[in-house]
């Protein structure tokens, strides 16, 4: 028996398979603010489609879609060009001049990213009462001062709302922060553990690989230390609280004080923190990314960055036994273990690293082996890839041309990468939303298996205990909040600060 197709008259027939969970979703997101949780390669747009659908097919108004990305925003106009039985399906990015934007505003539903769509909103540019659905995809972006804040202020109260994310983040304050910022009066949550959801999900087998640091680097690592302690010592005899636990969060939050009470401060922290960043690279990337590290930090001019390359000892070693490290071929003990797994599978890989120079090592790596490999990273900067450079990309690893994709951030979030049945974790990610991100890349057609690298005794083994604990309070946040909502306890900002 073949499989059954959502109907509704202005969606493409056989186009969107049936499925419950989608449709219950969609069904309970039509009536009031709504926030999907749902993970990664389970439809979330699919869901979106429906609601927009049952909207537009009531000729109240039009829908305006918005994603953080324009790769993620051609991606979703080219799947409702393909879904949506509509003529004036409009897309407004940045790259288009204001003349031409102001016709493209004009059709009935818009793909857009979200700083364009502030900018022409505070121009008012856009008649707010043309769109009755406004939908924010990576809704978990929209906090501080980010560009979904500021356009809902202009939507929550007129038009229906539907954020859509892959999990809520583990922080209270945050959460709160987007359910208040984008007017959501229900949250609707399913895991890969939800009854209606198991049916089209595989499972996933992770495996924890510890690589131990080759004595070379634990020479190097112990310098970093000795250079971090000195600070540490520094900053309690000039006063300054700070405990045993050393961490960069730690550091950053006492900068404000630092800046403002206690002046004599500030040399030694700020090179604490230079040599935490150092540290914590060297740790999960190795020796390139570390020199890279070095050499874009002795170019700035910043507080104390002479002393810590010309005066201090322990730093200056470390960058010395760095440098004969490299000249012996050394880099980190995770790039032998992944050529290891990498060269006893057949089908394609993802990988995903945190660091621009990281990336590129392991590209390297695995293209002097022979195999098939491109990197995926932003657009930023004088390396970044462009726009069409990256659509370019991901659709040949779509099509099977490159067997390994070795990506950044940019491939966490919503790109419509394919099934992959292996992920690699290069390095861990302290976040709940960027690892299952991460990991919902795999296991959605087929068993999927997730590796996750860690260096013992280094920032990976932390940022690991991290992950797995906010992993967990992500999961019950949404229960905690829709409780709050039931009871109308979100409203004012007196219960966000008791809540909180």
């Amino acid at each position: 028996m073949g499989a059954d197709y959502y109907e509704h008259k202005l969606i493409k027939p056989d186009s969107i398979e049936l499925r419950d969970y989608q449709t219950n979703l969609a069904n309970e997101a039509k009536n009031e603010n709504s926030l999907i949780v749902l993970p990664t390669g389970l439809g979330k747009t699919t869901i979106a489609l429906q609601v927009m659908a049952h909207i537009l097919s009531q000729n109240k108004g039009g829908v305006l879609l918005l994603a953080p990305t324009r790769v993620l925003v051609n991606q979703h106009f080219d799947f409702l060009k393909e879904n949506l039985l509509l003529d004036d399906i409009g897309i407004v990015t940045g790259e288009d001049l204001i003349n031409k934007r102001k016709k493209l505003w004009m059709n009935s539903v818009i793909c857009a990213t979200p700083e364009i769509t502030r900018n022409d909103l505070e121009r008012n540019m856009i008649d707010t009462g043309q769109f009755s659905l406004v939908i924010f995809d990576e809704a978990h972006r929209s906090v501080g001062d980010y560009a979904y804040t500021g356009i809902a202020t202009h939507f929550k109260e007129k038009s229906l709302i539907l954020g859509m994310t892959a999990t809520l983040p583990s922080e209270k304050a945050k959460a709160t922060e987007i359910i208040m910022s984008l007017g959501i009066r229900k949250i609707l949550q399913r895991t890969d553990e939800s009854p209606d959801v198991q049916p089209y999900i595989q499972k996933t087998h992770t495996e924890w690989i510890m690589v131990d640091l080759p004595p070379e680097m634990k020479a190097i690592q112990k310098c970093l230390q000795l250079a971090l302690d000195e600070r540490y010592a520094t900053l309690r005899k000039n006063g300054i609280q700070i405990g045993q636990n050393q961490s960069l969060s730690t550091l950053l939050r006492i900068r404000q004080y630092v800046l403002t009470q206690n002046r004599i401060s500030a040399k030694p922290l700020f090179t604490a923190i230079r040599v935490t960043y150092a540290l914590n690279i060297f740790e999960a990337h190795g020796v390139t990314s570390f020199l890279k590290f070095c050499d874009r930090t002795k170019a700035k001019k910043g507080v104390g960055i002479k002393d810590l390359f010309e005066k201090d000892l322990n730093f200056m070693r470390a960058v010395e036994l760095a440098n004969f490290a490299k000249s012996q071929g050394i880099e980190h003990s995770k790039l032998p273990k992944l050529q290891e797994i990498i060269s006893s599978v057949k089908d394609k890989v993802l990988i995903f690293t945190s660091y621009r120079d990281s990336v590129n090592v392991i590209n390297e790596t695995l293209q002097q082996m022979g195999i098939n490999s491109e990197i995926l990273i932003g657009k930023s900067g004088d390396t970044g890839l462009k726009q069409e450079k990256q659509i370019e990309t991901v659709q040949k690893f779509r099509d099977g041309l490159t067997k390994v994709l070795v990506a950044t951030r940019v491939g966490e979030e919503g790109l419509d990468i394919s099934e992959v049945n292996l992920v690699i974790f290069y390095d861990n990610v302290p976040s709940s939303i960027r690892f299952i991100q991460r990991k919902g890349r795999t296991g959605r057609k087929a068993e999927g298996r997730l590796v996750v690298l860690i260096a013992k005794d280094t920032i990976d083994e932390v940022y690991y205990h991290i992950g797995q604990r906010k992993i967990k309070s992500a999961k019950l946040m949404g229960d905690k909040l829709s409780k709050k909502l039931e009871n109308d306890e979100l409203n004012s900002v007196e219960s966000l600060d008791s809540f909180l």
